[in-house]
């Protein structure tokens, strides 16, 4: 992604001053992908440095995706923020995150929603996320580990379902788990995709913007 010509920020001015950085960082992100307010406030307050792999410290602030355990990735945080935008969070009381990776994205939408449901199929991931959660007190994540493609039928219906992996089609399952008047977000072909569920069942697909993802598998893989 090309971006301005001032934008690169030098994060070592703000060495000491963690707080200042991720300020710096979520206004880099809004310029990019613009923000609401309390979607900004989330990048702010959602420690950075807690979900970075080790051995990419560096890259602390990067607006790149960056490899994790699993042969998997943390999405650029311009991705997150647009995918986070889509959903459209306000008024949303509970959130359906397919595919938690790192955490990251659970984190951000911790920030802003009362309750966040992410299920993970890759056992070593989860068991990683769960750890940040617990360090980051975010109480209101509940986790999952299973095929994301079966959904998490026993809190359904959610207000909102974000799938965080590319998918050919939406699985019926998620499409039945979100209410009506809720919005579904996906990648599909490099894209990501917004549902909205109208009050006959039926949905209104729209398309977003540019994106890339690692795609949606089945089944589950254990430590």
């Amino acid at each position: 992604m090309n971006y301005p010509s001032d934008f690169h920020q030098n994060f070592s001015d703000f060495a000491g001053d963690f707080h200042a950085a991720q300020t710096v960082f979520a206004e880099q992100i809004s310029r990019v992908a613009p923000l609401s307010k309390a979607e900004k406030r989330a990048f702010e307050s959602v420690d950075r440095r807690v979900f970075i792999p080790q051995g990419f410290e560096k890259f602390l602030y990067s607006l790149d995706a960056l490899p994790i355990a699993a042969n998997q990735w943390i999405s650029s945080p311009v991705t997150i923020a647009k995918m986070t935008s889509a959903l459209s969070l306000a008024n949303a009381d509970s959130v359906l995150e397919i595919g938690c990776g790192s955490g990251y994205q659970a984190a951000i939408l911790a920030k802003i929603t009362r309750r966040v449901f992410t299920i993970e199929r890759i056992e070593r991931l989860l068991t990683e996320a769960r750890a940040r959660f617990k360090a980051l007190n975010l109480t209101n994540i509940h986790t999952r580990f299973a095929d994301g493609a079966e959904g998490w039928a026993n809190y359904a219906p959610f207000d909102r379902v974000l799938i965080s992996c590319e998918t050919a089609s939406v699985p019926a399952k998620l499409l039945d788990q979100l209410a009506i008047g809720g919005v579904l977000v996906t990648p599909i072909a490099g894209e990501i995709a917004r549902f909205t569920k109208d009050n006959r069942g039926g949905f209104k697909e729209r398309r977003v913007d540019s994106c890339a993802f690692v795609p949606m598998i089945n089944g589950v893989e254990r430590l």
